[in-house]
């Protein structure tokens, strides 16, 4: 019975630590958009939100706040109930939900967050919008964010690597340990 206890308390207790960090990482996964994206003062500015199919029925929603908790929302879908400078649009079939921002204010510079609302915790990015008063930006900005998403894919993939080596890592040590282990007949 030591030997069990022994090995749930020095093995799988550090691997279940090291599987915390991942869900965000994976969550992360499931929503993609720009970190930044930058607006000329009076002009517009597009957001593309990705997000994984599996969500497509869900409300989606774009709040505005330094901290996702205390973010104000702004529109949301499906009843989307469009202000004088605000948009949202849900492609349920590319998996893209996008907000449109008009006539764009110093004061609009700000945290927002893309966010998918589900059962327990949400899933949500942000995006920094900056504001510039320079004419050389165009007045409406489209970001791309594939860059982003292979360095997504790429993070979750590390720790999905990570884990495996360990779990390698532990089973040997655990082979080893047998093999060395007295046999008592």
């Amino acid at each position: 019975m030591r030997t069990s206890s022994f090995f749930a308390s020095r093995i799988w207790v550090p691997v279940l630590c090291l599987l915390l960090p991942i869900k965000d990482t994976v969550d992360s996964v499931d929503l993609l958009a720009p970190e930044k994206v930058t607006a000329t003062h009076n002009g517009s500015v597009k957001v593309a939100c990705q997000y994984d199919l599996q969500f497509k029925r869900n409300t989606k929603y774009w709040c505005k706040g330094p901290i996702y908790d205390l973010c104000g929302i702004l529109v949301k879908t499906p009843k989307n109930r469009p202000s004088d400078r605000f948009f949202i649009a849900d492609d349920m079939e590319a998996g893209v939900f996008t907000i449109t921002m008009t006539l764009i204010r110093e004061s609009d510079e700000d945290v927002y967050w893309c966010v998918i609302s589900r059962s327990g915790r949400n899933v949500y990015k942000h995006v920094k919008l900056v504001v510039t008063q320079a004419a050389t930006t165009p007045a409406t900005t489209i970001s791309s964010f594939l860059a982003q998403q292979e360095r997504s894919l790429w993070t979750a993939l590390r720790w999905i690597f990570f884990l495996v080596m360990l779990g390698c890592l532990a089973m040997t040590h655990v082979v080893v340990w047998r093999m060395k282990a007295p046999r008592n007949i």
